[in-house]
């Protein structure tokens, strides 16, 4: 671990507070001490954690310096992460080498589901965090309301208030999943998990709630020229075409603010996608003007500078950036929502079976470059992946590979396994009907076989015969239903008819031991802003639950760490007309009030968008 993190930002870094910071001190300058501040207690066991990763991080710098070992910065660029620089290179290394920096990479809700062009700048995100460094994956729940106008000649679609924050919920849920599956997938390729790994999950909508007009303006917006904004391409398109809004005029200035708010964290770094490189260049150039004005921070790096003198630091304090490489379709197009040809990565949207037939379809030119950029493989063994391709091309080997790897990545590994098996079902010669049936019989038997093993239930106590729930074995999150299923029904129908539960007696005894939440502000006044917030469901009633429906047409609940549903309520005939069902729906399309019986109910099975 690095000596220090930059001028007022080490409340956030793995020095947690002054106390550990002036505990470090001791060790090296007893007479050199920070003021005293908001204190809190350190057990010794964490301040010699602090000091064994400190001694760590500097060898490791050391050999690095000596040539002994590749430095980071060398390691992205094997892999083809880095596209761009904003900042000097040579100094960027030095960064990398000397201090176990905050990075971050940032994505906007503006669809229910990340999808495969999202993912680079979060592997080369992941990648830096299996190698010591501090991460943040931030949501843009703000941001999201203004919409980057980068690579459009015409405004975005105005978003419901219920859309984004129905986006805001199922992205949260992803990240948060992703985050969790390259621990597990990292541990599987060799990387094993140090305690000063460091990894984080923020909403930008936690700064902007508290972030007056007047302080943006005054600590920002004074400062910034209209005339650069003016001249850079984006805008001169949209001036050209239907006009450009304030508020897109603006958005480089607000994702600016959002690095501000974490480099004061110590997060130095921003990680974006090639059309990125603007927005992140005005970034780097934002955070170093506030920096340079705001009477704090300068007061802070004064002392700070005594600390570098004393202790040998000289890594930078300046903010840096890098782009990653898009990807792009054979020709040349890239992979979005807006161009209308997304790989969504949410399982309902695209099956882990059709994600990994995408990938097997990866031209031979890119998928090289796909193993490098999407998957955690030693770069000797993608070499010898390439080599038999070379041998027998008809194999694909390596495609074979790359589809393994990322399904394994974003739907666990008992997804790729099984997505990998249906391939072979489907296109393996003389294969016959009673052979994929024995295979469907197989693989559930295999499923039911790992039910039982021995693991952290979700509320056993209410089910002991519930199935364990963790990151890869979560049902789709985004589902329908009908609205009378919902409105002016006891709340413990609901979580049955949502498949939350496999009885609605289950759903009471879930109410009554507060394992239920729903989405709302912190307040617990109902509703839910683009922030991610819950409270205990207290009773099963109606009357007092529905200020929980946003808009009459979004009821979010969570179960448990990973089992959440987005419901998204439509009318009973569009529900019928739609084919779906769900538990208690066929009696209530009969004009009888369900029973709610006590046979187990799958998860709800109506997911549609």
């Amino acid at each position: 671990m690095a000596g220090r993190q930059p001028a007022g930002l080490a409340r956030r870094s793995l020095f947690l507070c002054r106390t550990c910071r002036n505990a470090f001190l001791d060790a090296h300058s007893p007479n050199l001490r920070l003021p005293a501040g908001q204190a809190r207690w350190i057990t010794k066991r964490h301040i010699d954690k602090i000091k064994i990763a400190e001694e760590e991080w500097q060898l490791q710098a050391r050999q690095i310096r000596e040539g002994k070992m590749k430095s980071m910065m060398t390691l992205l660029e094997e892999r083809g992460y880095v596209n761009q620089i904003v900042g000097q290179r040579q100094e960027f290394d030095e960064l990398l080498t000397a201090r176990r920096v905050g990075i971050y990479a940032g994505i906007d809700p503006t669809a229910p589901s990340m999808h495969v062009g999202h993912m680079v700048p979060f592997m080369a995100l992941a990648f830096l965090y299996i190698h010591g460094y501090s991460v943040y994956f931030l949501l843009g729940g703000v941001t999201a309301a203004i919409g980057d106008p980068i690579g459009r000649t015409t405004s975005r679609a105005q978003m419901s208030p219920v859309q984004r924050k129905a986006n805001v919920a199922a992205m949260h849920l992803q990240l948060k999943r992703f985050a969790a599956s390259v621990d597990q997938y990292a541990a599987r390729r060799g990387y094993q998990r140090e305690w000063a790994w460091k990894r984080s999950l923020v909403n930008n909508v936690q700064w902007w709630t508290k972030t007056s007009a007047k302080e943006f303006l005054e600590k920002l917006g004074r400062f910034i020229r209209i005339g650069p904004m003016l001249g850079r391409d984006t805008v001169k398109t949209r001036l050209e075409g239907d006009g450009m809004s304030f508020a897109e005029f603006s958005y480089p200035l607000a994702q600016a603010w959002d690095w501000w708010q974490l480099y004061q964290r110590g997060v130095q770094v921003q990680i974006g996608g090639a059309d990125q490189f603007g927005n992140i260049l005005a970034g780097v150039e934002s955070v170093k003007t506030i920096a340079k004005n705001d009477h704090e921070y300068q007061s802070e790096k004064g002392r700070n500078e005594a600390i570098d003198k004393r202790i040998g630091e000289r890594a930078s304090d300046e903010p840096f950036g890098f782009t990653v490489p898009l990807l792009t379709t054979a020709t040349g197009e890239k992979f979005g929502k807006s161009a209308g040809n997304a790989v969504w990565l949410d399982a309902g949207m695209t099956s882990p079976f059709q994600l990994y037939q995408f990938f097997l379809r990866s031209d031979d030119a890119n998928v090289e470059k796909y193993l490098k950029l999407l998957t955690f493989l030693p770069l000797p063994e993608i070499t010898e992946l390439m080599q038999e391709h070379e041998k027998d091309q008809s194999k694909r080997i390596p495609h074979h590979k790359l589809a393994q790897e990322f399904v394994e990545l974003v739907h666990g590994l008992e997804a790729a396994k099984q997505a990998e098996q249906e391939h072979r079902q489907l296109y393996t010669k003389g294969v016959t009907l009673a052979d994929i049936a024995q295979g469907i019989e197989k693989s559930q038997k295999a499923e039911m076989e790992a039910g039982q093993v021995e693991q952290t239930f979700i509320n056993p106590v209410l089910n002991k015969h519930a199935q364990p729930t963790n990151w890869d074995t979560q049902q789709n999150t985004t589902i329908q239903l009908p609205r009378s299923l919902v409105i002016g029904q006891p709340l413990s129908r609901v979580v049955w008819s949502a498949g939350l539960v496999s009885s609605r007696a289950e759903g009471q005894r879930l109410i009554n031991a507060r394992g239920l939440y729903m989405g709302a502000k912190a307040d617990a006044k109902g509703g839910m802003d683009e922030a991610l917030s819950f409270t205990p469901a207290k009773t099963h009633v109606w009357e007092i639950n529905q200020k929980y429906v946003m808009d009459g047409k979004l009821l979010i609940l969570r179960v448990g760490k990973w089992k959440m549903k987005i419901i998204n309520i439509i009318p009973d005939d569009e529900y019928h007309a739609s084919g779906q069902t769900c538990p208690g729906w066929e009696t209530e399309e009969q004009g009888i009030v369900g029973s709610g019986s006590e046979a187990p109910a799958p998860d709800a099975t109506s997911v549609g968008r």
